[in-house]
């Protein structure tokens, strides 16, 4: 009884941190789906219509390389669409070196000159979040990069300042991963260093529901990958993390690169931050359309025939708390879609083992494909990944 009490008690107090967390930070300064893969399945084309949750946005705009008629980025939390407003205004302003030194190395020596020209082409929401947190690209301050900052940066901050100061052996062979270029190289380092990146501090931070709370990671999911991961969650991420770190090529894996060193390079960004890309990234950039609401509520609001959408992995949220929501939005998402609509998603699960009936009647899935295509994103956190096209 008293176990169950306290059981009670911390799932409610890491409900409450996960509110308020969504509810006034921003959560992700980086988006964690591997575009690259996403582009091969979705297949986008001038004739794309999509919905995408935002996230960081960086996808979004990954998005816009294959020529979209339109991209309609929707999140329940607006300041990650005020992240996304500020990645836009500097593609529109036409000044790549700006963009690479605010979203590439983290930080900006004029950043505030900076963020006063681009304000007045923002949406009032985004100006009211910039307002306050543009310091966020201040250099000189004790975490000298934007990657550093939000709930998920703040974890990395914590977890890069451990790894990269608790050893002087475990920071140079840490850094020598990022530079390796063969896959035998990197298996090599890695079991050098397996053990110590997975020392006391770490594995209790990983344990932690606060720290969960701040990658955005909802107690459904973590339920999840406690029930069906042997070691829990500290199991998961650590075979995930050995997978992606033995299995696929690090050399252009600019997920982890970022979150170790608070900074991109030029040869390991992602796709909007290259230069090559730039022209079109500034051609296509009115094609974006951001909405602060849910994906319900922006199919309520905007009701069309849209192409594909990129969900995330948030109904994994939605068919643990909200079930009847997860059967409205498929309801919404089918009735505004058409025959060879495709939709993305994630799950921490292997399995989608919480879909409506009527969506498995709807669609049919591609297990071959994605399973392959799984295998080698270079995040590596998920559990699986998902393409249902509408029949």
């Amino acid at each position: 009884m008293v176990k169950k009490l306290g059981m009670k008690l911390v799932n409610g107090a890491h409900d409450l941190v996960f509110k308020a967390v969504h509810n006034r930070c921003l959560i992700y300064n980086v988006c964690w789906e591997d575009p690259r893969i996403d582009r091969q399945i979705l297949e986008l084309n001038g004739d794309s219509r999509v919905v995408v949750l935002t996230s960081a946005g960086c996808n979004t705009l990954d998005y816009l390389l294959d020529d979209p008629a339109e991209i309609h980025a929707v999140d329940v939390n607006p300041r990650q669409n005020a992240l996304l407003r500020l990645k836009l205004a500097l593609i529109e302003r036409g000044d790549f070196d700006d963009l690479f030194r605010m979203f590439g190395n983290g930080s900006h020596q004029a950043f505030r000159d900076l963020y006063r020209a681009v304000r007045p082409s923002l949406p009032g929401y985004a100006q009211t979040f910039w307002d306050e947190k543009i310091a966020y690209f201040d250099g000189a301050r004790r975490k000298r990069s934007f990657y550093y900052y939000g709930t998920s940066g703040a974890i990395a901050w914590i977890l890069s300042r451990y790894l990269l100061g608790a050893d002087r052996h475990l920071r140079t062979r840490l850094f020598d991963l990022l530079d390796a270029r063969t896959l035998e190289e990197q298996r090599t380092i890695y079991q050098q260093i397996e053990p110590a990146l997975w020392g006391r501090f770490t594995s209790w931070l990983v344990k932690q529901p606060m720290t969960m709370a701040m990658l955005g990671v909802p107690r459904p999911q973590i339920r999840l990958i406690s029930t069906q991961y042997p070691g829990g969650m500290v199991g998961y991420v650590s075979s995930k993390l050995r997978h992606v770190l033995t299995e696929v090529l690090i050399q252009d894996n600019y997920f982890w690169r970022v979150y170790l060193t608070g900074s991109y390079t030029a040869d390991c960004c992602p796709n909007y931050l290259r230069a090559e890309h730039f022209a079109q990234l500034h051609a296509n950039c009115g094609r974006v359309q951001t909405h602060n609401a849910t994906v319900s509520r922006f199919l309520q609001n905007h009701p069309g025939v849209y192409s594909h959408f990129v969900l995330l992995d948030h109904q994994d949220w939605l068919a643990w708390h909200q079930p009847e929501a997860l059967r409205e939005e498929w309801a919404l998402i089918l009735a505004n879609s058409r025959p060879g609509s495709r939709i993305l998603l994630r799950s921490a699960s292997p399995e989608l083992n919480f879909l409506p009936e009527m969506v498995k009647s709807a669609v049919r899935f591609f297990p071959e494909l994605t399973g392959a295509l799984h295998a080698q994103d270079r995040v590596g956190t998920y559990g699986s990944l998902h393409l249902a096209e509408v029949l």
